[in-house]
């Protein structure tokens, strides 16, 4: 259960994360991503029509977001030392009639994304955690269901 909440804390803090999606040819691509949680197993992203992770995505939606919390003590020689969580999930385009809440949050907590926002190319597009799979330091790594996050 203390995983739990440790992956929990990771999703709330998060501001930017590693998007993987799976390109064209089926292989890898990952990005950097700002994302806002919207709830304990949703993160919305606010995602150009134009990037390529944003056509990976709208051709195969299964995805990947890797959240690292900072170092505590500050920068450390061992980046491997991080808390991080790998998210696995879906990702979902939203319409302009459903997106206001997820917008509303995503802009709360990126309030410079506003100059883009209403670009006719940019949409909220949101994550929907399957699974967890969290590392919280040497021999503490734990998968967590999606139904344990909530």
């Amino acid at each position: 259960m203390a995983g739990t909440a440790v992956a929990q804390s990771i999703i709330r803090a998060a501001n930017t994360a590693s998007l993987g999606t799976l390109d064209r040819d089926g292989g890898p691509f990952v990005s950097l991503v700002t994302v806002a949680a919207i709830g304990p197993r949703t993160l919305a992203m606010l995602l150009s029509g134009l990037a390529r992770h944003t056509q990976n995505l709208l051709g195969h939606p299964s995805a990947s977001l890797l959240i690292s919390q900072p170092h505590p003590g500050g920068q450390t020689d061992d980046p491997l030392a991080a808390t991080r969580v790998t998210l696995v999930g879906r990702v979902q385009k939203l319409s302009a009639a459903e997106d206001s809440s997820s917008r509303e949050a995503f802009l709360a907590a990126h309030p410079s994304a506003e100059i883009y926002a209403g670009f006719g190319d940019f949409a909220i597009f949101e994550f929907t955690v399957t699974e967890a799979h969290l590392v919280a330091g040497f021999g503490r790594i734990e998968t967590i269901s999606a139904d344990d996050l909530s």
